[in-house]
């Protein structure tokens, strides 16, 4: 039997992640405009074809950004997204993270093998340091896959990110590689 090589950078028991490409404009899209309900109002990913070239592009071409999509092992559907934003180098060795499950894959705890996987990703291969989620006080789901995953509340950033026509405060939780590494 010949061996071939996995599809994903990393997987997991019920989900790999990949990287963004192009080809996937079609199935994101048509998962973001399943998931409409469920992202509003704290998320906007795109939700044409022309608008996810734009976002896909800057995923793949900016060295401060990487994306990953979260794909389900048994049928390589896209369940999410997870990207690392803001990351810089040097002495910071840190980047912000942001992510969106959709519709089809909540509660089912995929979203949290994936966030890990792309933590053990960032802090691996990637050679980061510190990672951070921004989520809005509200944005309950967001916030305990923060603290599910280990990640620590820091702060509070009032008007932090213009989201949906306003100013928006966040709480800001963070991990650590030495933090992973502890358990």
């Amino acid at each position: 039997m010949q061996h071939t090589a996995s599809r994903y950078l990393a997987e997991g028991p019920r989900v790999g992640i990949r990287h963004f490409t192009q080809d996937d404009a079609e199935e994101f899209t048509a998962r973001v405009r399943e998931s409409q309900e469920l992202h509003r109002p704290w998320l906007y990913p795109p939700a044409t074809a022309d608008a996810y070239t734009a976002y896909a592009g800057r995923l793949i071409d900016d060295p401060a950004r990487a994306g990953f999509l979260v794909c389900e092992k048994d049928s390589g559907r896209i369940a999410g997204y997870i990207n690392i934003n803001n990351i810089v180098e040097g002495a910071f060795q840190s980047g912000a993270l942001g992510y969106g499950a959709f519709a089809h894959a909540v509660g089912r705890g995929l979203m949290k093998e994936a966030l890990n996987l792309v933590v053990d990703h960032a802090f691996g291969p990637m050679g980061l340091h510190r990672l951070e989620i921004n989520a809005q006080p509200g944005n309950t789901a967001s916030i305990a896959l923060a603290r599910s995953c280990g990640f620590r509340l820091e702060g509070y950033s009032p008007d932090m990110l213009y989201i949906d026509g306003a100013w928006r405060d966040h709480e800001r939780w963070a991990i650590t590689a030495e933090m992973r590494a502890c358990g």
